[in-house]
């Protein structure tokens, strides 16, 4: 972080090991008094987080609002989560590639869903500290009095990961990117023998089928264009959220409607439905990457349920499949 400066008000609290909920009103009047968070001022919170033990309810509020307002909306264009502050805020909360605390998690995939758009590197590593509590029992998510066993997924931890795709990220890329669909794939082969929630199959399907068939879908603005047409994204913002739940959410019908919905986002900005028209019929092909990508995660090993039922999925939706797939697709005959 380099040599930490504090206001005075700050400094004292670093001595008391404790934070009011008074402390929290005079902290919201230091940080928000100018209408600007700055690096040092989130550098200053982060140290009150570290060292302060016994600390408010308000605490965690005040401290999430605080930094996702420096990160996510301080630098233009607004809501457009930078490289520079993606990397900073993973090297501030990381320890040994974890997250030290559920404070920090819960920054981490606030700034997620507050962005309009994050580099994929920050959903990713997100999805990670799930992997870490799921996979080896280690992280956040195993303290403070948790029930998750190592080795099994539970419904939280579902929970946990669909809030975190639903949120916007992945390089202006709505679809679920390759380093989100890594993370998932880990997760289901380190837990294919144990008792998993229902909704985990669930999600894992719903979540693999966008990635190999919606990958060449939907994309947002990159940064320099969303400079030009900051209005545009304050009137479609709810509108690219819905289309990006119905996606995900309902199942195949679902993704393959969202593309073709005549009200969604994309009928706004292309001039004829025929784009649109086009753009869904890519979206249904797997193509060569996705299709030895897919191949090589499932191997020749005997089928979970799930895989046989994201290739069932693909082999009645996708109107071509690539032969690096057929051998796959014909197990499931």
């Amino acid at each position: 972080m380099g040599e930490l400066i504090m206001s005075a008000p700050m400094a004292v609290l670093t001595s008391k090991n404790r934070i009011t909920a008074e402390d929290v009103v005079m902290l919201r009047g230091e940080v928000f008094g100018d209408g600007v968070v700055t690096r040092g001022e989130a550098e200053a919170l982060f140290a009150l987080d570290a060292t302060a033990r016994d600390k408010c309810a308000e605490w965690l509020e005040f401290f999430v609002e605080a930094v996702t307002d420096f990160i996510v909306h301080q630098e233009q264009p607004a809501g457009y989560v930078s490289q520079e502050n993606a990397d900073w805020l993973i090297r501030t909360i990381s320890r040994d590639g974890m997250v030290d605390s559920r404070t920090e998690l819960e920054l981490l995939v606030h700034v997620l869903e507050a962005a309009k758009s994050s580099p994929s590197t920050l959903s990713s590593y997100a999805l990670e500290q799930v992997a870490h509590a799921v996979v080896d029992g280690q992280g956040p998510l195993m303290t403070g009095g948790g029930r998750l066993i190592r080795g099994s997924i539970a419904k939280a931890e579902v929970e946990l990961l669909r809030r975190i795709l639903y949120a916007y990220g992945g390089d202006g890329n709505i679809a679920i990117s390759r380093a989100e669909a890594e993370v998932l794939f880990k997760i289901n082969e380190r837990t294919a023998a144990a008792d998993n929630d229902p909704s985990w199959n669930d999600l894992f399907v719903k979540a693999i089928a966008n990635f190999v068939m919606c990958s060449a879908g939907y994309e947002a603005p990159i940064r320099d264009v969303a400079l030009r047409r900051d209005s545009f994204f304050e009137q479609a913002d709810p509108e690219i959220g819905g289309f990006f739940s119905r996606m995900v959410s309902g199942g195949l019908s679902g993704i393959m409607e969202a593309y073709r919905s005549p009200g969604d986002v994309e009928a706004e900005w292309e001039s004829k439905n025929k784009a649109a028209e086009a753009l869904a019929r890519r979206a249904e092909t797997v193509d060569a990457g996705e299709a030895k990508w897919l191949a090589e995660h499932i191997g020749d090993r005997p089928l979970q349920d799930n895989e046989r039922a994201l290739l069932t999925l693909i082999k009645h939706a996708s109107p071509e499949i690539h032969p690096a797939l057929k051998p796959l697709i014909d197990r499931v005959a």
